[in-house]
């Protein structure tokens, strides 16, 4: 395979770019490579600026789930482009979607619609602090909730990629108010908010980590996160940035029978496109301005473009449930495909697989939280990575991400997948 051009468009990019990147999760640092650039993709394939086409298992990071420039999806849009995709006012659109959310997701009955998901952990928080009166928070070691200043204390994805699960840049006085846990140990929590009596204004969790690889809360510590969150008036946030109606129409509060008091929202609720929204119960919602005290505005928030998918894609799925048990069994013959070739070369592996979301870790036993996640080996993840590259199947260039199936892999993608994985195992047992 030739990359070319994806060469020299990075050599350009680092002219003008930092990185060369907009996003270090694009960067390819830790699998040693430099990145790839992309022109186009159709269905479950994406092409390079080279030509090369792959079988994709990014999709954009979660959003495609019905695969890449669907018709459906597509029919239509140059009507909405011809009558503007920009107002800065109301449109009916909006309505439209938001209604749509609170009719799918359990619990809430409001949405505010943002421009991405960092905004909306960053505008759910501020509400919540408003609502309750309280300044703290406390989140999960390696769950990964955008870049807002207080959230970048042992964040996961690009923060854990390099190395740096904080930031320079951020004040300690940003983050003083931030508490740290344990993901999956309600020890933890219960030993935090004992020593806080009384000042946690929220707990925000991804309740099925992607951030980290994919790492499913236990459903008993989400219910005990909700007890203690009931008990101490504290108000639970869902980040279902990744895992909001990607992981089934209601949700991982649906999947685990978990209501939250608010949830978050990424690029799924519009297609792909740079949308975001924060979502909770009436007497919560209504401490938004201009309703409410609590501050928050944006000129492209529920642009028209973004609205006008968003309703289509979930509209889509609501009436096309199948395309859930579609996706999750497509995951689990690849999860089961892919074990054999583990234990075929003795590949010191665990595959996690929730839904349509998989990761591999190479390491081997219980990875229940950020410690574990920090033993994998980096090193034979970055030779798996290359060998499945130069297959032509492309995965996240990261050990810390997911793999995402959509509706668009078919049969020869998955006889293609177990191939090359099969060949690329060889290749890391010959590196043990």
């Amino acid at each position: 395979m030739k990359f070319d051009e994806s060469n020299k468009a990075y050599q350009d990019a680092c002219k003008v770019i930092p990185g060369g990147v907009n996003s270090p999760v694009r960067a390819f640092k830790s699998v040693g490579r430099i990145p790839l650039f992309i022109k186009s993709a159709k269905g479950s394939k994406i092409i390079d600026e080279d030509n090369n086409t792959y079988i994709d298992y990014i999709g954009s990071w979660g959003p495609m789930i019905l695969g890449h420039s669907h018709d459906y999806l597509n029919d239509g849009v140059e009507d909405i482009i011809e009558d503007g995709i920009s107002y800065g006012f109301s449109t009916k659109k909006e309505i439209r979607l938001a209604k749509l959310m609170v009719d799918l997701y359990p619990g809430v009955d409001k949405v505010r619609m943002v421009n991405s998901g960092t905004e909306a952990t960053m505008s759910a928080l501020r509400v919540a602090r408003g609502y309750t009166g309280k300044d703290k928070i406390v989140k999960f070691e390696g769950n990964y909730h955008g870049h807002n200043d207080s959230l970048l204390v042992s964040a996961g994805s690009g923060a854990l990629t390099f190395q740096t699960p904080t930031s320079p840049g951020v004040p300690y006085d940003v983050i003083k108010n931030t508490l740290v846990c344990r993901y999956n140990d309600i020890e933890s929590v219960q030993q935090v908010v004992s020593e806080n009596k009384g000042e946690i204004a929220a707990i925000i969790i991804e309740p099925i980590a992607a951030n980290m690889g994919l790492i499913p809360a236990k459903k008993e510590f989400l219910i005990e996160l909700r007890n203690i969150c009931d008990k101490e008036g504290i108000v639970l946030i869902f980040d279902e940035v990744i895992s909001g109606f990607r992981i089934g129409l209601d949700g991982a509060a649906g999947y685990y029978g978990v209501t939250p008091d608010m949830a978050c929202f990424g690029k799924i609720i519009g297609a792909g496109m740079p949308v975001g929204a924060y979502a909770g119960k009436k007497e919560i919602m209504d401490y938004v301005s201009p309703v409410g005290p609590v501050y928050q505005a944006g000129t492209l928030s529920g642009n028209p473009l973004a609205m006008h998918l968003g309703y289509k894609l979930l509209s889509y799925l609501k009436e096309h449930q199948e395309v859930y048990s579609d996706i999750e069994d497509y995951a689990v013959k690849l999860k089961n495909a892919m074990q054999i070739s583990i234990d075929k070369y003795h590949v010191p592996c665990t595959i996690h697989q929730c839904g349509s979301l998989l990761t591999v870790f190479f390491k081997e036993g219980n990875i229940v939280n950020y410690d574990d996640v920090k033993e994998c080996n980096v090193d034979l993840y970055a030779i798996y990575f290359n060998a499945m590259l130069n297959q032509n199947i492309l995965l996240a260039p990261s050990q810390f991400e997911a793999m995402f199936v959509s509706h668009a892999h078919n049969q020869d993608d998955f006889d293609k997948t177990v191939d090359a994985f099969d060949k690329s195992m060889a290749k890391v047992a010959g590196a043990l």
